[in-house]
């Protein structure tokens, strides 16, 4: 395979460096030096679609907090890890992450259109290596998954599975459709909310045309994300009948209040995009400044629970760092001395303990 898949789409509007944030008045020139430093560490990228909802004049915008630099990023903690949820120590071919047994990651990728600045991946993808993994590398991942048929999905992420070539999406995905056991193939991406051009027709028939059920894992953290020509790339994927679930990261002062978030799920299910996972922020190098505690992501979802219909109802989780997997990690209605909590904070008695 070509290690060429990726189409730039618009290459030349997206902001990648600290120059041209400063050129379109995101960043003060000022700040030019500082933002160097960090781009020398970590990608920088922004599609013109984010660029335009940035609000350059607030200091607080929660779209330029996701996507432009800040030398907030150059402060790396103690516990911060380079690997924060453990890739590596189940990765048993280069690019194919095995930890759970029915499944595995596949990072086809190792780039984005976006570069997100809280990313729990920022020290291994962005420009600077190969955009995609080699032949020789794809089928020993594929090798790895045909020989074992306790694998009943694929998880494409990265980098962003979307920002591939249609017609190379569509030559790898013909690779599955004679491996029987795998019967999801799920894509994690952000490219119908930041770059919602590339959601084009051909990519949309590469994603239904596989034989098997697909499912797109939506990334948006903010409701204003999704606007119109992001909706209407939703739509493309849901008429299609390509099912889509959302993953969102907590992120403090971008989405830790209830009405953001009651909002940006709302608008996930008008979308047609299910909630899924909220995530607690990783403890990724430099990313301090974006996280909660739990005990605030608990409050916001006991809050969320009250207010927002159970179809908006994201997960709550936290990825346990070293690699030991998913928990969910939302509040707990039981209480020790039979009662159970309603969403309004009354307790009620009840007795869990008798025998059926």
């Amino acid at each position: 395979m070509s290690r060429s898949p990726v189409i730039p789409l618009e290459k030349s509007l997206t902001l990648r460096s600290s120059a041209a944030l400063v050129e379109a008045g995101l960043v003060p020139p000022s700040a030019r030096e500082g933002l160097d430093r960090v781009a020398e560490r970590y990608a920088v990228a922004v599609t013109p679609a984010m660029a335009k909802l940035i609000e350059a004049s607030d200091p607080n915008d929660p779209i330029a907090a996701q996507f432009v630099p800040t030398t907030a990023e150059l402060t790396t903690l103690p516990e911060e890890r380079a690997d924060p949820i453990g890739d590596d120590a189940h990765s048993p071919v280069p690019g194919l992450v095995h930890r759970y047994a029915d499944r595995v990651l596949l990072k086809l990728v190792h780039v984005c259109a976006v570069y997100c600045r809280f990313c729990f991946r920022r020290e291994t993808v962005g420009p600077g290596g190969p955009t995609m993994l080699g032949e020789q590398e794809l089928e020993a991942a594929l090798d790895y998954i045909r020989a074992r048929p306790e694998i009943w999905e694929v998880v494409f992420t990265g980098g962003d599975p979307l920002v591939i070539a249609p017609r190379r999406l569509a030559e790898l995905l013909e690779r599955f459709r004679t491996i029987e056991h795998v019967r999801i193939l799920r894509f994690h991406t952000r490219v119908p909310v930041v770059d919602p051009a590339r959601i084009t027709a051909e990519i949309v028939a590469a994603l239904r045309n596989t034989g098997k059920t697909v499912y797109v894992a939506i990334h948006a953290n903010h409701p204003r994300e999704l606007t119109a020509e992001a909706r209407a790339a939703l739509a493309r994927l849901a008429d299609a009948g390509i099912a889509m679930v959302s993953q969102t990261v907590l992120l403090k002062g971008i989405n830790d209040d209830p009405e953001t978030m009651a909002a940006l799920m709302r608008g996930f299910v008008e979308a047609r995009v299910k909630p899924y996972y909220l995530h607690h922020g990783d403890l990724a190098p430099g990313t301090s400044h974006f996280r909660t505690s739990i005990a605030e992501g608990q409050a916001l979802m006991r809050t969320l629970r009250g207010r927002l219909s159970g179809l908006a109802q994201p997960t709550y989780v936290l990825d346990i760092p070293g690699g030991y997997g998913k928990v969910p990690i939302g509040p707990d209605y039981v209480g020790e001395d039979d009662t159970v909590t309603d969403p309004n904070g009354g307790e009620h008695a009840y007795r869990f303990n008798d025998a059926v």
